[in-house]
């Protein structure tokens, strides 16, 4: 089932799995209104929010204001 398309009628997210793996990891996250990419530690999440610890504090990241999430190597 990971990797592949869900369809219509089954409820599992294309990100299942995705996001959970990266808790605690060093991610660079794109927003869809361009700008400088923010990049800090995922520190939680819920269906609509992203928790990024960054060198200048916390930042509250809505989901559907994300273009790309990337695992950043330390």
């Amino acid at each position: 089932m990971d990797g592949e398309p869900v369809s219509k009628n089954q409820k599992k997210p294309l990100t299942n799995g995705f996001i959970p793996k990266l808790m605690g990891e060093k991610v660079t996250i794109r927003l869809v209104s361009g700008g400088q990419p923010i990049i800090g530690i995922l520190e939680g999440y819920n269906p609509y929010e992203m928790l990024i610890q960054t060198v200048k504090g916390q930042i509250l990241v809505f989901k559907h204001a994300i273009a790309t999430i990337e695992e950043t190597t330390r």
